[in-house]
């Protein structure tokens, strides 16, 4: 059986994405990490604890099968599934070529050609008689058995139309919201077991102490060497059955110079049980000052460190959710069209294309264009946005949004990871797993805690001694040392207000690209705004309407024949206010551009206006020159001064030599904007704004949303390439954050410190900056300040919490304050308390999904 990977060219680095189990905590993903950058030919690697997976990037030599053998040897072996196919048909000839195309699909790291027969299952292994069987190994969360399918039988089309047939299971691996639970539902069994076997030692140990009565009991029926015999036997069965996780994990980590978390428990609970099992076994050997027995501290510190971890992982699973659900949003299923019908097909089987037919209250299955029908689509798990929005033929639709009361259908136009759910469920775990420039001090922290830690237990142990100090309690003040000093809660301190947060974040419609954006955007001083389609609606409309009512009616609608077919922006507002106006004067509920005359010698006045013949009446649209060039006199001069000053457009209709009305045209502004601006402002922003237009415009709309100090804060006339340089003026106030559509901004967006993309959701919003909001509500930007504080500083309260608690209860458990009366900490309370610090930084980041 000889495995073939292709060569990856040097010129192209390759990706892995692995899942690694055995990650529990922030030191566990600096190993990772270490293990892998040590290989030659590694350029990154990124560690996601809350996913349990590694992100890992590379050239020749390093290998996928070097890599795997690195994390195996830094005991974090990743996570690989395999998949046997047969290929009837193919050829000696041609199986080299189509191996080393095999072995090029992504996630693939290894392809191996069968040759053997397992008797015992009584299936053949062996190749069949005119083809192939391939047994592929592949990196589990890097692709889907379904997918590397698809992907192998594109591979086999240029082959003769040859077909590879999967044996076995062809279901996708546990999501990790599945893995999670698994983990939580196991670790809960195992605390029981621990529990029901802890719970006598602990009552014939703690009882005999405390209760004199109960201890007489025991010596009269059957005696103290038998209660020994007992624990011994039932502490036994606790670290070799619910216990083996720590001694499996902790003990080869300590054997290779590399102790963590699981080796301290390990260390601790062995020497418990150890001494205590040589005074059971061989009570003369000891002094009788130290024949005493300590299983109850044994058998505890599992339990009480299993209770912990269970909680952590049940907390860990909430922080979660927003994940899990968006995960869960995608129908499995979909009605399909096909030449012999609609059909129904896995949502894994659609491609690009596909007709898909949804009813009345389903769930989008994947993006698309609707191609029939109309209905309102809720967009809440997009956008955030509680009401639906009306779509209709030609419109996108998203999949996991949720169709409303009428059946549609629609063409899908992505599948798999190139969906919007996809990339934003993509986008939220990298976010989640990145690590803050705070979490730089804690990896230095724990990188040395564990290897410190044992010394300081050792240091503890020597000095009880040289002080007089029986064996038994030096053993104990070790012990305690070593148990309470696990930096579970530091390891946990940022990554799990990372998740919560950026999770929270998800569920508002707030998209952190990055984690470290997080920290960045609690620090902005600054946040600039692009003007048009940020802070106003993005198109103009008209505002005011000036003249009599009749006159304003009848020139609307000769205007809106002259301008109707003009794509100039102010012409598209005079012509939907028309047809607006036209249909409720009409009463119609269809297309009231019918309504419209035709317009005639339709000509331009370059930088004035328009003119143009309707119902053989000379119609003229523009500005005040327009109206000097035709010799018409103006009206309505004091009123175009006013809407001038309120940053607005003067435009006269003039018909035949008359103004008949003067409307004001404008990009309104957006009805959140101001409560945006004054909530920056309340949290000690400075706001600014960018635009485009004059000066005096852009003061005025900074007037009307309450910006402060306008005459500094405002900078008009800057073009779409200037913003960047102006982004480089501000940063000399201090941190920068800019705010833009996405589409001509993506200068300015580079440039800031922070970007942040407002609006659509699109493609182009979700690859503009580093912070997307989903919806184009300013207030949004307030939330992800508001959000990015909060998780900051529940990061610090958290990380206050662990190394305070080491620092404090470390000296406590090693009797630096018994001179002072103060006895130490038993092994059995520091197993509760390290595993309550580790519960209450995980609890105390719940508190974010309240943020």
């Amino acid at each position: 059986m000889e495995p073939r990977t292709p060569p990856r060219s040097p010129a192209h680095p390759s990706t892995l994405h692995l899942t690694i189990d055995a990650m529990h905590c922030g030191a566990c993903t600096g190993r990772v990490e270490r293990a892998l950058r040590d290989q030659d030919g590694v350029h990154s690697a990124a560690a996601n604890l809350m996913a349990r997976t590694v992100h890992v990037t590379y050239t020749a030599p390093a290998s996928p099968h070097a890599l795997l053998e690195a994390l195996e040897t830094a005991g974090y072996p990743a996570a690989t599934l395999k998949t046997r196919y047969v290929i009837d048909g193919l050829g000696d000839a041609a199986q080299d070529n189509i191996i080393a195309q095999i072995g090029a699909i992504a996630g693939v790291i290894e392809v191996v050609q069968s040759h053997d027969t397992d008797e015992s299952k009584g299936d053949s292994l062996s190749s069949p008689p005119n083809g192939a069987a391939l047994t592929l190994t592949y990196a589990q969360g890097m692709t889907s058995p379904r997918e590397l399918t698809r992907a192998l039988n594109d591979i086999l089309k240029d082959q003769g139309g040859l077909v590879a047939v999967a044996q076995g299971s062809q279901s996708p691996p546990p999501s990790p919201a599945l893995r999670q639970q698994a983990e939580a539902a196991q670790l809960a069994r195992d605390m029981a077991i621990a529990s029901v076997l802890t719970l006598p030692v602990f009552v014939l140990a703690m009882g005999a102490h405390m209760i004199p009565a109960f201890h007489h009991w025991i010596m009269a029926t059957m005696g103290e060497r038998t209660s020994w015999v007992i624990q011994m036997g039932l502490t036994a069965l606790v670290l070799i059955g619910p216990g083996r996780v720590f001694l499996r994990k902790g003990l080869p980590a300590l054997l290779r110079g590399a102790p963590e978390m699981n080796s301290l428990v390990a260390l601790g609970s062995l020497a418990a049980f150890g001494y205590s099992a040589c005074v059971t076994i061989l009570p003369d050997a000891f002094p009788i000052v130290s024949r005493g027995v300590y299983f109850e501290a044994a058998a505890m510190i599992v339990t009480l460190i299993l209770l912990g971890r269970w909680m952590e992982a049940r907390a860990k699973g909430q922080a979660g959710e927003a994940i899990a659900k968006l995960v869960e949003l995608t129908p499995q299923t979909a009605q399909v069209e096909r030449p012999s019908g609609v059909i129904t097909l896995p949502v894994d089987d659609l491609v690009a294309g596909d007709i898909v037919h949804l009813a009345a209250g389903e769930r989008v299955c994947l993006d698309g264009v609707i191609i029939d029908g109309d209905s309102w689509i809720d967009e809440a798990m997009l956008t955030g946005e509680p009401l639906p929005q009306r779509k209709t033929v030609g419109d996108q639709v998203t999949g996991g949004t949720l169709n409303g009361a009428s059946a549609i259908s629609f063409r899908v136009t992505a599948t798999g990871a190139q969906t919007v759910l996809a990339r934003i469920i993509a986008m939220v775990e990298s976010a989640q797993g990145a690590k803050l420039p705070v979490q730089a001090l804690v990896d230095r922290v724990t990188r040395v805690f564990v290897p410190t830690v044992i010394m300081l237990s050792l240091a503890t142990f020597a000095i009880w001694l040289a002080l007089g100090a029986q064996l038994a309690p030096a053993l104990i003040a070790a012990i305690s040392v070593m148990i309470i000093a696990c930096p579970c809660a530091m390891g946990l301190a940022t990554p799990v207000s990372i998740l919560m947060g950026t999770g929270r974040a998800a569920q508002k419609g707030l998209l952190f690209r990055r984690g470290d954006a997080l920290q960045r955007l609690s620090n902005v001083s600054t946040i600039a705004f692009d003007k048009t389609g940020t802070l106003t609606i993005g198109h103009p409309q008209i505002t005011d309407c000036i003249g009599e009512p009749a006159d304003i009616t009848s020139a609307l609608r000769l205007a809106a024949a002259a301008e109707s077919r003009s794509e100039h922006p102010l012409a598209r507002a005079i012509v939907d206010r028309a047809r607006q106006s036209l249909t409720d004067a009409q009463g119609a509920t269809g297309d009231a551009g019918a309504a419209l005359p035709r317009a005639r010698k339709v000509e331009a006045l370059a930088g004035m206006g328009l003119r143009a013949q309707v119902e053989g009446k000379t119609v003229v649209i523009g500005n005040r020159r327009a109206l000097e060039a035709e010799n018409i006199a103006p009206r309505f001069i004091e009123d175009a001064e006013r809407l001038a000053q309120a940053g607005k457009t003067p435009v006269w209709i003039a018909v035949e030599g008359e103004v008949l009305a003067l409307l004001g045209l404008a990009d309104p502004i957006k009805p959140e904007a101001r409560e945006a601006v004054q909530r920056l402002q309340d949290a000690g922003i400075t706001v600014t704004i960018l635009s485009g237009d004059l000066q005096a415009s852009a003061e005025a709309v900074a007037r009307e949303i309450g910006l402060k100090d306008t005459d500094r804060n405002v900078i008009g006339g800057v073009l779409p390439e200037g913003k960047a340089a102006a982004i480089t003026a501000l940063k000399e106030r201090g941190i920068v954050a800019f705010v833009g559509d996405g589409l001509n901004d993506a200068p300015a967006l580079a440039q800031a410190d922070i970007g942040i993309a407002i609006g659509t959701g699109t493609d182009i919003a979700i690859e503009a900056a580093e912070v997307v909001l989903m919806r184009g509500d300013p207030r949004g930007v307030a939330d992800a300040l508001a959000l990015s504080k909060a998780t900051m500083r529940n990061i610090r309260q958290n990380l206050f919490w662990a190394f305070a608690y080491n620092a404090a209860l470390i000296p406590v458990a090693m009797g630096a304050f018994t001179p002072l009366g103060l006895h130490g900490i038993s092994p059995m309370l520091a197993a509760g308390a390290m595993a309550f610090s580790s519960v209450f930084v995980v609890t105390n980041a719940l508190r974010l999904r309240a943020a």
